[in-house]
């Protein structure tokens, strides 16, 4: 009967360091999936197929979060039954052991509500996308004052260009002149006007 951790970060950039350290216990094995977004499917994410296969009756399986075990409400609950169904003790961190009956329909209103705020969250960035869209159409600057969507350029993507054609310059060159990574460069010189 080993003690299993599943841990997941939807971004290379960040760390399972904090669900390891708030979960605060030894493993006998872990596994991660780092740089793997919540609309993966549970079972596609490759920590989480082996967790699978390596995962025996009587072993018990510690999350940080319910949203850490599926994409969205109906991931996590089915997820949640393959592993109970499998005699795999399930631990939520602030939940504790989650049972049959009573605990698998606070998986479900939990994972339901953890849902609903995924989807409030996409509205709001959408409807504040659309805003900003609308006001630099209308008056040259976002609804927050910016003089463009998305993040502001690192340089004027014409004098970059211009300057490399000038100076017959290498990308590496032109990176190191405007302190540019290579993508930036790439595309800066792609598509400048001629």
């Amino acid at each position: 009967m080993s003690r299993i951790a599943y841990f997941r970060v939807s971004t290379g950039s960040q760390s399972v360091e904090a669900q390891r350290q708030a979960l605060g216990q030894a493993f006998d094995r872990e596994f991660v999936d780092e740089g793997v977004s919540g609309a993966t499917l549970a079972a596609e994410r490759p920590g989480f197929s082996k967790l699978l296969s390596y995962i025996r009756e009587g072993d018990t399986l510690f999350v940080y979060a319910l949203d850490r075990l599926g994409r969205d409400a109906l991931d996590v609950q089915a997820t949640v039954r393959r592993l109970l169904d499998a005699g795999v003790n399930v631990d939520v961190r602030g939940l504790g052991a989650i049972g049959r009956g009573a605990g698998e329909i606070v998986v479900a209103v939990l994972a339901q509500i953890a849902d609903l705020e995924r989807q409030r969250i996409k509205e709001r960035c959408d409807a504040g996308r659309d805003a900003a869209r609308i006001a630099l159409s209308t008056t040259g600057r976002t609804h927050r004052g910016k003089a463009s969507l998305g993040r502001p350029r690192s340089a004027d993507p014409d004098v970059v260009a211009a300057w490399r054609r000038a100076n017959g310059a290498s990308i590496s060159e032109t990176m190191a002149a405007f302190g540019l990574s290579k993508a930036t460069v790439s595309r800066y010189c792609a598509g400048a006007s001629a």
